[in-house]
């Protein structure tokens, strides 16, 4: 069954090439089958798929099926991740269905295997369409875009939005494979393909798409700053194969299972990951502890001595919880000292660990650092997610933490702040540590981004400060009681009490 990985990709309506006809057995049919039972074959008639199998092993089947209607209707069991079912059934058992009508055939639950092929056509293809509308494959064209934009992965104007949407949402998935692969880590790890696509579709799977910023685009974005920081000269040249694979996986796996709230909603709602990892760096753990276990319920790294799997698990953790924003100045402050001091030798292992730390940490804040368009983008979608978590402690009677509440705050001065109090002193320090172009061009785009957001706050203001004489016209034209009335019922707002119209609900509760 290692081969089964090798089987071509075939769409809808098309017969299965010569080729593979030559060398995989397979072989197309239609879905009105009597191999499904299905009890009306009029509805199934449109629809075509291929079977293939491995001729060594002529015992296991693979038939993609590309309408969830047919799943229901002919009795499939459900899956625990959403995806296209690849069936694994007896091929002696296929000869005698098709020998059989559908009528007389006995009732048979088939049961499917977890195969790198089921996979390919798995899980979010039309994330957050209803179920009862059927799956189509992406048109060939959208693939071909989706592979001229891989051949340009290592620049930093990389579009992850339009990647994530030509991938039709597997963009963390493509993209990660696509490293791998293109390191040639796949074979120097001898990764078990099936293995490694099952766990990059699990990871794919537990981020949170209603999370406005921590989901898998984000994960994605992050995956390919981490690789453009990896090519710049300082670390290509010292970065050894562990430290690669490293690396990606990581920054893949960095946000996992984010709850699309931060560490002091969690202690102060008393939610069990809190208690758990006792208030420190709780996320981090969490997302560390969750890509521990998809590693190991995969096994992707089970073929390696027990030592060195142990080793290269503590290493992801060691880099995921760099990324605590909380101990950013910790970080900074070992950085500066480093380079003021000029001790870093790449060729020690611990030193590179550390620059991999502080690379994932730029990637992980570089939103300000991105053109304009993508920036702006990322601002908004971060904000989102911050006002959602302040609705949600409002509506619980909570404090409000500071910066999330979308009555006194806006997404300029919250990127401001940011702006000038995180990112510019890391990128400064990573500028110095790697001089080049990249990384002046990173500060160039955060001087405009950051003048940019300044602009708007300025317009803003203004526009307020014009809107004041009329309101205040109006409100003497129309009585003070009435007047009075709404500048307390504003106050109240601001103050963070309820006002009659209904705030909007976080998306996530602890």
């Amino acid at each position: 069954m290692e081969v089964c990985y090798q089987l071509p990709v075939l769409p809808l309506d098309r017969l299965v090439p010569k080729h593979v006809l030559s060398r995989r057995g397979a072989i197309s049919f239609s879905s009105s089958s009597s191999l499904f039972g299905a009890p009306d074959p009029r509805q199934l008639s449109q629809r075509r798929g291929a079977i293939s199998y491995d001729s060594s092993d002529q015992t296991a089947l693979y038939i993609r099926m590309l309408d969830v209607r047919v799943r229901s209707q002919v009795g499939f069991e459900p899956e625990r991740r959403i995806s296209h079912p690849y069936l694994c059934i007896d091929f002696r058992t296929l000869h005698t269905r098709l020998g059989t009508s559908a009528s007389t055939a006995p009732e048979r639950r088939v049961h499917r295997l977890l195969s790198f092929q089921r996979y390919l056509h798995s899980y979010r293809l039309l994330r957050g369409v209803p179920q009862q509308i059927p799956l189509h494959i992406l048109d060939e064209d959208y693939t071909g875009q989706a592979k001229c934009m891989l051949e340009k992965v290592g620049n930093w104007n990389f579009d992850i939005f339009l990647f994530d949407r030509l991938t039709n949402g597997n963009g963390l998935i493509t993209l990660t494979f696509h490293l791998l692969n293109q390191y040639g880590l796949v074979e120097l790890f001898q990764l078990d393909m099936v293995k490694l696509w099952r766990f990059l579709v699990m990871v794919q799977e537990d981020y949170h798409s209603d999370n406005p910023y921590h989901n898998a685009v984000h994960a994605a974005d992050v995956t390919q700053a981490m690789y453009c920081y990896m090519r710049e000269p300082m670390l290509a040249k010292s970065l050894t194969s562990c430290d690669i694979i490293l690396g990606i996986l990581a920054a893949a796996t960095h946000d996992l299972d984010h709850p699309g709230v931060n560490q002091p909603f969690l202690i102060k709602t008393d939610h069990y990951l809190a208690t758990l990892y006792r208030n420190t760096s709780v996320l981090e753990n969490h997302h560390w502890k969750s890509a521990v276990g998809l590693l190991r319920e995969t096994g992707l790294f089970s073929h390696l001595p027990a030592e060195d799997s142990l080793n290269m698990e503590r290493e992801l953790g060691s880099l995921i919880l760099a990324t605590d924003i909380s101990r950013q100045n910790d970080y900074l402050s070992r950085f500066r000292r480093h380079l003021d001091q000029e001790n870093l030798c790449l060729s020690n292992a611990s030193h590179r660990h550390f620059i991999l730390q502080m690379a994932l940490k730029c990637a992980d804040i570089c939103n300000p650092c991105r053109p304009w368009e993508l920036s702006k983008r990322w601002s908004e979608k971060v904000t989102e997610e911050f006002f959602q978590q302040g609705d949600i402690e409002k509506k619980h009677r909570l404090e409000v933490s500071p910066l999330f509440d979308r009555a006194i705050n806006t997404v300029g001065n919250i990127q401001i702040g940011f702006m000038t109090y995180v990112a510019e002193p890391l990128f400064a320090e990573w500028t110095r540590f790697s001089d080049t172009r990249l990384s002046q061009t990173m500060l160039g785009h955060m001087g405009l981004n950051k003048a940019s957001w300044l602009g708007l706050q300025q317009e803003q203001t203004s526009v307020s400060k014009e809107a004041e004489p009329s309101s205040a016209d109006a409100d003497s034209e129309g009585g003070g009681g009435g007047g009075a009335a709404r500048r307390d019922s504003t106050t109240a707002t601001a103050a963070g009490g309820t006002s009659a119209k209904e705030i909007p609900q976080g998306s996530k509760e602890s």
